[in-house]
């Protein structure tokens, strides 16, 4: 296991340090004096179709007391729901280019919502997140980080008849930032979330308190190992997150060295990036594991350092998200809106590196992509290899064995032994005598007699060794598995839905194949990836101690111990 390294940014004198950028609540353009690129106007003009979304979950009935509010798809009143229209209601209210400009009903839409957060606030200043946090600091921190820029937008618009709306989300806002100077959390990313959350309402409402909370947190220092990786590895949701929250606490404690780590991450994530756009998950330690990942959340820090720095490989990585999601901005709209520098032209894009072999031992990954092709080998998974192109795609490669219970491989590193990637477990399997006569309990409790104290027999063993190399088109896959004989093994390759096989045999419909012959074939519209030879040792395809199928169309190889197969990639 490698250790972790960590940013260390000085926490003593938090405005010493002079920034060029642009204030985040400064400047702001609600008058139209300043023209809005079409992308921007754009993005308005959706949002307007998301406030009217909201009309028919409108509570009405004048003895609720959350009347006013909103209900969320499941008929629940929640602060996310809420927070969302009142958000999309202040980009709406003040915004030239909307339907809903000044408008009288938003206004009083406006303070009807607000009314309703304040019934949501408990009296310590949090919320609720009612899908599993309550009373919750942090989940706090990630409603004021929308809301505190929307709170400074709609008071710049000075809508006539506001000063009730103003007055009571200013106090909805100070409710909650006496929460971040003295609640906990769950998360890493939460300090980041809540630290930003606290930058923002101390621009709008200057408070020592606030500035020394966020010393507290910053004196733990900012989690980024030297991979560029933050401790939760999570690709695909809260590194994006993180990277935003840092981009805000730059600018509004005006201290460029909180871009640093920003830098270092999306650097690292320019060899995370799938043929067709999307981004490694299977490393995060979270929710987004495994899952189809997108590089969405990334795109608010993308933009600022590409126009910041004049990077051209930035700007490029922009234009990839901007390809796959050209509603990106909707997301984050507010944040948008907010800093003029946003709206500039990206600068030239520069490539971003698409043949390669890069380890990166902190986050347990190694990635390899040549061109139109590429492979995430991972340590402490049981998915530990995956293949992917542009429409075509192996989730994930897993092999067991029905040893002892125990059998589902991973390797708790990966090593680079000349040209080849070399994954390792060794299993053992035991027996135990009876206890010891002078230590056995009185009442005969099994639970009372550790098997520790009990002498090992008839131990055995299972070694596993995977070595993975290229070839010209793709990967030679060697699997040798020895040690206790005639052990069932069963190697698995599961492979996203929405293509077809060819050359396997139908085990269940649409689902479970088995790969007999020379070569096997998965395709997606033109596109197919190539996999064999195949071995049909036993039709025991999941195996006791595996884990359970995916729900996905799946190819097996089997065979019995000693296995040795080598299949190829392409």
């Amino acid at each position: 296991m490698q250790r972790r390294n960590f940013v260390a940014l000085s926490t003593t004198a938090l405005t010493a340090i002079p920034f060029m950028g642009f204030s985040a609540f400064s400047n702001l353009n609600v008058d139209g004096s300043v023209s809005k690129p079409e992308w921007l106007v754009r993005s308005i003009r959706d949002n307007d179709a998301s406030v009217k979304s909201y009309a028919p979950s409108k509570i009405t009935d004048p003895s609720n007391k959350y009347v006013g509010g909103y209900v969320d798809y499941s008929n629940l009143v929640n602060a996310g729901h809420n927070n969302g229209f009142l958000i999309n209601a202040c980009v709406a209210i003040s915004s030239p280019e909307s339907t809903y400009y000044r408008s009288p009903q938003l206004l009083k839409d406006i303070e009807e919502v607000i009314a309703c957060l304040h019934e949501l606030q408990h009296d310590d200043g949090t919320i609720d997140l009612i899908d599993t946090n309550f009373h919750s600091t942090p989940d706090t921190g990630f409603m004021v980080r929308g809301l505190a820029p929307a709170y400074a937008l709609f008071k710049a618009a000075a809508v006539q008849g506001a000063e009730k709306a103003l007055n009571s989300l200013e106090r909805l806002l100070k409710n909650a930032g006496e929460c971040f100077i003295v609640g906990g959390l769950h998360t890493p990313n939460h300090r980041w979330v809540v630290c930003a959350a606290l930058t923002q309402l101390n621009q709008l409402w200057p408070d020592a308190r606030y500035t020394k909370r966020i010393n507290q947190w910053l004196a733990e220092k900012i989690d980024l190992d030297a991979d560029g990786q933050y401790t939760e590895k999570s690709t695909g949701g809260y590194s994006g997150i993180v990277d935003h929250c840092l981009v805000t606490m730059s600018i509004g404690l005006k201290n460029p060295a909180f871009l640093e780590p920003v830098r270092k991450n999306l650097q690292m994530m320019h060899y995370y990036l799938h043929p067709n756009g999307e981004v490694v998950t299977e490393a995060s330690n979270r929710q987004d594991k495994g899952t189809i990942g997108s590089m969405d959340g990334y795109y608010y820090a993308c933009r600022y350092l590409a126009i910041l720095d004049n990077d051209g490989q930035m700007a490029e990585l922009c234009r990839i998200i901007e390809k796959k999601n050209p509603n990106v901005v909707n997301g984050k709209l507010i944040e948008f809106l907010q800093d003029e520098m946003l709206w500039k032209n990206l600068p030239a894009s520069k490539p971003l590196p698409i043949s390669y072999a890069k380890a990166f031992p902190y986050s347990g990954v190694a990635r390899i992509r040549r061109n139109e092709w590429d492979a995430t080998i991972l340590s402490n998974n049981a998915g530990w290899l995956t293949f992917h192109k542009e429409k075509v795609m192996l989730q994930a490669m897993r092999v067991a064995s029905s040893f002892f219970g125990k059998g589902q491989f991973q390797s708790s590193v990966i090593s680079q032994e000349g040209d080849k990637w070399v994954l390792k477990s060794s299993l053992e399997g035991v027996y135990y005598q009876p206890y010891p006569e002078d230590k056995i309990p009185g009442d005969g409790d099994w639970s009372k007699m550790p098997k520790a104290n009990r002498t090992q027999s008839e131990i055995q063993k299972l070694n596993t060794v995977i070595s993975i190399k290229e070839t010209k088109n793709g990967l030679e896959v060697d699997i040798d598995i020895s040690g206790t004989d005639h052990v069932p093994v069963s190697l698995e390759l599961v492979f996203r839905p929405g293509g077809v096989f060819a050359g396997l045999e139908e085990i269940t419909p649409n689902q479970t194949y088995v790969l007999k012959g020379k070569e096997g074939k998965y395709s997606v519209d033109n596109q197919t990836i190539s996999f064999g030879p195949g071995k049909a040792g036993h039709r025991r395809y999941n195996l006791r101690g595996g884990l359970p199928a995916f729900n996905a169309p799946s190819a097996y190889i089997t065979g019995v111990t000693p296995f040795k197969h080598t299949l190829y990639l392409s």
